[in-house]
């Protein structure tokens, strides 16, 4: 058991606290497929200068909102320079192949551009959570979790949460939720919720360390209730078995288990690193439950009660079986504009879709199966206003952002890596599977750089949820070449880049936007702080 540690003072940046791991080995993009690349080359981190103040718009959670929208509130600066960067694994593990399979959190971004950076702190899954000022990376607060990871493969992302009122939240062990009351302030009130009751966790608090385990990122509606999923693996004296759990603005918490609240009891727990989702409404919370195979289901719950409203199976609309639901991944449902939900899989047998899966597509009640997207993989689609696209003429009022890769290494893939912006109202015949219709492609942009392994093809997008640019027309997307690319949507190209690394391959991650404009990307286990 980790011991949890926190400061209540500031603790002062300075050039070394920035400074960036060494001795990186040669890894390699495994989300699907991917190669070695060449080890990183990260370049030195500037003395931080002061800044001025900032009133923007705030970036809140995986995806940027309680709808995973991705979409950016402020206008994103040009990509010609590293501002400043930091790590965000002090001990990056690698296997022995030379991948790093983790999945790192999102940083999160408040609207006086305060970025919190969850961090993994040694060669153990043990976390720490950083606040810098976003203008120059200086450190403004720190603090120890310990939080315990789930069992697992590769490593699920630990992730923070900002609610609307600037409280930051983050998981840590047998439950808890910690909470720090000003994300800016280097000296705020701190303390921790416990779902199931503060005493019955101070009573026995060996006991649900050890079996209670928070597993999906933590969502935030508008008024500062939360939600999570949590699994437990042993008896424990509050008889909880793996489910959702809310807790309130107020701290007061509840909980419903899996098997319950799906009524099926094959459907065990939630989806590790399945954030849930809110409606625009505010009023539903979709999440994600699976079996002990591939199985899984999609639940619309009641944001106030936890009761189920509405459920659907999730089907590889090829096979017409169960899809799989893999736990390596962190495809998260997406709400749209429209109250439209996505949702991510693979297909029921491995590689038969290229291990490109499928993005699921229903309707607000669940009710209703839509025309899928050709790509679900370790995704979360992002919401691109239909006028970022010059010249669309669908019906459609916003369109979706994907990854495309159609990966070498599986099935009869080319390696020919895209990103795609979708039709989620229109329709074409897939490329891979003969005679499945799938949401029409608007736009793909193919990657730019070889692939030494595959002749023709090119290296893959890493990324698992991409920032969206409404005021450019572009949308950051991060690739296992070791750049950060903008994609123009007017003229279809990639029209500006910057080289964070030398070119690497990591499970996939995200990008965000601050309040400044500045946007942040992940390589190689370093946040990277770019703009003009």
């Amino acid at each position: 058991m980790h011991q949890f540690m926190t400061s209540t003072k500031a603790r002062l940046a300075t050039a070394a606290a920035l400074a960036l791991m060494a001795g990186a080995s040669i890894v390699a993009c495994s989300g699907g497929g991917g190669d070695y690349a060449a080890a990183p080359s990260p370049l030195p981190t500037p003395v931080p200068l002061p800044v001025p103040a900032v009133n923007g718009p705030a970036w809140l959670s995986y995806g940027g909102d309680a709808q995973h929208s991705a979409i950016a509130a402020i206008q994103t600066q040009a990509l010609n320079r590293i501002v400043w960067q930091a790590p965000v694994d002090v001990a990056p593990q690698y296997s022995v192949k030379g991948y790093l399979l983790v999945h790192y959190g999102s940083p999160v971004i408040t609207s006086k551009n305060t970025v919190v950076i969850p961090v993994k702190r040694a060669a153990a899954d043990v976390f720490r959570v950083e606040a810098r000022i976003g203008g120059n990376g200086a450190l403004a607060w720190s603090f120890d979790s310990d939080y315990v990871l789930p069992a697992h493969n590769w490593t699920p992302t630990y992730n923070v949460t900002l609610t609307k009122a600037n409280r930051v939240v983050m998981p840590g062990a047998g439950g808890k939720v910690y909470y720090r009351d000003d994300a800016d302030s280097t000296t705020a009130d701190t303390g921790n919720f416990v779902f199931y009751g503060k005493a019955a966790y101070t009573a026995a608090q060996a006991a649900f360390d050890t079996t209670v385990f928070i597993n999906t990122p933590i969502t935030a509606d508008n008024a500062g209730n939360l939600f999570f999923g949590f699994v437990a693996t042993g008896t424990n004296p509050a008889g909880l078995v793996s489910g959702f759990a809310r807790v309130g603005a107020d701290g007061v918490g509840s909980w419903v288990s899996a098997a319950a609240v799906a009524a099926d009891p094959a459907m065990l727990k939630p989806a590790t690193g399945a954030a849930p989702a809110v409606s625009t409404d505010q009023k539903t919370v979709y999440v994600v439950v699976k079996g002990s195979g591939i199985e899984g289901r999609l639940l619309a719950l009641d944001s106030s009660t936890l009761a189920l409203k509405s459920k659907t199976s999730l089907i590889d609309p090829v096979s017409r079986q169960a899809a799989r639901v893999s736990e390596d991944s962190t495809a998260s449902p997406t709400v749209g504009p429209d109250g439209d939900v996505f949702f991510g899989v693979l297909e029921t047998v491995q590689g038969v879709h290229n291990s490109r899966g499928w993005l699921l597509h229903f309707d607000a009640t669940l009710a209703q199966s839509k025309t899928p997207g050709s790509f679900g993989w370790d995704d979360t689609a992002s919401v691109v206003p239909a006028a970022m696209v010059p010249g669309y003429t669908g019906g459609s009022t916003y369109l979706l952002m994907t990854k495309y890769n159609n990966y070498g290494r599986s099935g009869t893939g080319d390696s020919k890596n895209r990103v795609a912006v979708l039709d989620p109202s229109g329709s074409q015949a897939d490329t891979i599977s003969s005679g499945q219709q799938v949401m029409k492609e608007v736009l793909t942009i193919l990657g730019p750089t070889p692939d030494p392994s595959f002749p023709g093809g090119v290296t893959e997008w890493c990324i698992n949820t991409a920032a969206v640019d409404p005021f450019s027309k572009s949308i950051l997307v991060n690739s296992e070449d070791g750049y950060l690319y903008r994609w123009d949507l007017t003229t279809n190209t990639l029209s500006q880049k910057i080289k964070l690394t030398s070119g690497l391959g990591e499970s996939y991650t995200p990008t965000a936007v601050g309040a400044d404009g500045l946007v942040y990307a992940i390589n190689n286990a370093v946040l990277f702080a770019v703009g003009k």
